[in-house]
């Protein structure tokens, strides 16, 4: 396979056009698109989705994988044999946003210091992140998904935990003989695919969401959440000072879920790669909760939380 078609198919899928493409290689639309047929032909499969934005079929992810191992490796030959000290890899990496707002920092300040390497941060829910894996889009993936995606390796970081906090005007104004209303009580969700709220509101045997308002946003959900406007399962990690200064109030002091999260990167022999992999280690070990998931809320979730 020629590496400047595949070098194409990358360009295609991260910029969703040909144009954009284009402008990244440096060539025309009409060569990309060459590039593209040449690289289908080769291997007789249609490899992109012509649409907006352009996506990668299933065979086109294949290949995806390997192009994207390809570049990182030729960037790391380069500068061992001392031509390419310049080059920087490209390296995809996908993360929940709770975890990037909170113990994925350090990460974040040990890459600055990284002159080789650029990270391309995905923004994904933690229960979904391991199909970006398998699609060829990033090379690593914090996830709930303790199964290795395929050509992948699997470390379990450690957990992270959830509890359900309130502005105590909040608190206030639904308590009664020292009881909270629960199925009266506001509350927040991140977005569709939020049930943590839902699993509590069950347990307390609230069967109906009470009127709930979306905040799809880590650092936009805790600004709600201390404005009043609900409660909400808050990363314990993401409070600082909150309920020392009474800002915020737990709603049930036992009430609690913990999310193991893992790493899943290829199994590439890439040094670039295994310093991503060492710097989330680190970090995790750092601020995580040690040990798989539990929690005394409900039935344990497959993974959903906040995107951007």
């Amino acid at each position: 396979m020629n590496l400047e078609h595949l070098k194409a198919l990358v360009a295609v899928v991260d910029e969703g056009t040909f144009e954009a493409a284009a402008d990244l290689l440096r060539i025309t639309p009409s060569a990309v698109s060459q590039r593209i047929k040449a690289l289908e032909a080769s291997v007789g499969q249609v490899l992109v989705r012509r649409r907006l934005p352009c996506t990668a079929t299933d065979a086109g992810a294949l290949l995806l994988r390997m192009a994207r191992q390809v570049q990182v490796l030729e960037a790391e030959t380069a500068a061992a044999l001392g031509s390419g000290m310049n080059a920087r890899a490209h390296l995809p990496v996908a993360i929940n946003a709770d975890s990037l707002a909170t113990w994925f920092v350090p990460v974040l300040h040990q890459a600055a210091q990284w002159e080789d390497t650029t990270l391309d941060l995905h923004v994904e829910d933690q229960g979904f992140s391991s199909q970006l894996l398998r699609e060829g889009d990033v090379m690593g993936a914090v996830t709930s998904d303790p199964v290795p995606v395929s050509g992948c390796r699997v470390d379990l970081l450690g957990s992270m935990r959830y509890i359900p906090v309130a502005a105590p005007g909040l608190r206030r104004r639904f308590s009664a003989s020292g009881r909270l209303d629960w199925a009266a009580m506001p509350v927040l969700k991140f977005n569709t695919k939020d049930t943590l709220q839902q699993q509590l509101l069950a347990a307390k045997n609230v069967l109906q969401l009470p009127p709930t308002h979306l905040v799809p946003s880590s650092q936009g959900f805790l600004a709600a959440v201390t404005a009043g406007l609900g409660w909400g399962m808050i990363p314990e990690l993401q409070l600082t000072d909150e309920l020392a200064d009474g800002v915020l109030v737990r709603l049930d002091d036992t009430a609690y879920h913990d999310v193991a999260l893992y790493w899943q990167a290829w199994t590439l022999d890439s040094e670039r790669l295994n310093r991503v992999t060492a710097a989330v280690r680190s970090a995790a070990k750092d601020q995580l909760r040690p040990g798989e998931s539990g929690e005394a809320t409900g039935p344990s979730r497959a993974g959903y939380r906040r995107q951007k």
